[in-house]
């Protein structure tokens, strides 16, 4: 008896996971046919030195002297090294619990709930690509915003209690970097939708009769989010974070990639620009598989 149930699970997790890989196959297939042949050649060119000709280039293997050049030489790599990564982990954290709490609110029900949701996976929408090009370059929405400026006369409510926080000298630090988010709240929401999408799917699938049953024993709501909803999602803090990480490294605003792309188009200095990605591209794949690690220790995974 106990050998059919092992087989019938069996079966199961690999019906599970036949249907995993034919749904990211497009990816896998994508990927081998599109990007692996450049993968290869821009980490042979991180390791050259390329001179441009008429119509062609020629890559002159040099060693490591590129990603000398890229720790050692260049005066601004690592610092904006160091502040793209600080800022993407702040914004990050800010992102996954503004999504997390978002969805915990449209997960109730509520006269209007369907209005509600709209306007906050609006930023799904907004997060296209040519509306966000839009957005940057429209000239009335400039305008705008140095109305609402003028009109403020300079009052911020974050800007005064910064300042009372530094006089204080209470925490200044830290308080500069919430204070640094909250001033971007509309940046932290255009990049939440996703993530409220998904943290919303995994709070529909979460039982009433749990919840019933946690009442029926006296549990507080506070305990029930602690002892029920985080459990229960836990592996979706898991998809959203590696996520939002990867998609905080692609943003139009990365200084670090600002820098690659000035290296590349304007000095024309392809294998510095190479090994400069490089080093971005193995510091970020490290830091999501150490938190990643991290994370997976604390996920509870159910059938």
């Amino acid at each position: 008896m106990k050998s059919k149930q092992k087989n019938k699970l069996a079966g199961l997790q690999r019906r599970k996971a036949i249907a995993g890989y034919l749904f990211i196959s497009p990816f896998i297939i994508g990927f081998l046919v599109f990007m692996m042949k450049p993968f290869f050649q821009s980490l042979y060119m991180s390791f050259c030195e390329v001179q441009l000709g008429a119509g062609s280039f020629v890559q002159i293997w040099n060693g490591i002297t590129n990603y000398k050049f890229a720790f050692l030489v260049d005066p601004e790599f690592n610092r904006l090294l160091v502040e793209e990564l600080s800022r993407m982990i702040v914004y990050s954290l800010a992102i996954i619990v503004f999504s997390f709490f978002v969805s915990l609110i449209l997960n109730q029900k509520f006269h209007g709930r369907a209005l509600v949701r709209a306007i906050f996976f609006l930023p799904v929408i907004l997060s296209s690509g040519v509306i966000i090009g839009l957005e940057s370059n429209n000239q009335l929405m400039a305008t705008l915003e140095a109305t609402i400026e003028q009109s403020a006369q300079g009052v911020s409510i974050t800007a005064g209690l910064e300042s009372i926080l530094r006089t204080a000298g209470v925490g200044v630090r830290a308080y500069e970097k919430v204070f640094e988010v909250i001033d971007n709240i509309y940046d932290v929401a255009i990049a939440s939708g996703i993530q409220i999408i998904i943290f919303l799917s995994g709070l529909q699938t979460i039982s009433s009769s749990m919840y019933e049953a946690a009442d029926i024993e006296g549990c507080t709501k506070w305990e029930s989010l602690w002892k029920i909803t985080f459990p229960m999602i836990s592996s979706l803090f898991l998809v959203n974070w590696i996520y939002t990480v990867v998609d905080f490294c692609m943003r139009s605003d990365n200084q670090v990639i600002k820098k690659i792309q000035t290296v590349m188009i304007d000095q024309q200095q392809y294998g510095n620009a190479s090994a400069m990605s490089w080093i971005y591209f193995l510091i970020v794949l490290a830091f999501v598989g150490l938190t990643s690690l991290l994370i997976s220790k604390r996920v509870y995974y159910y059938d």
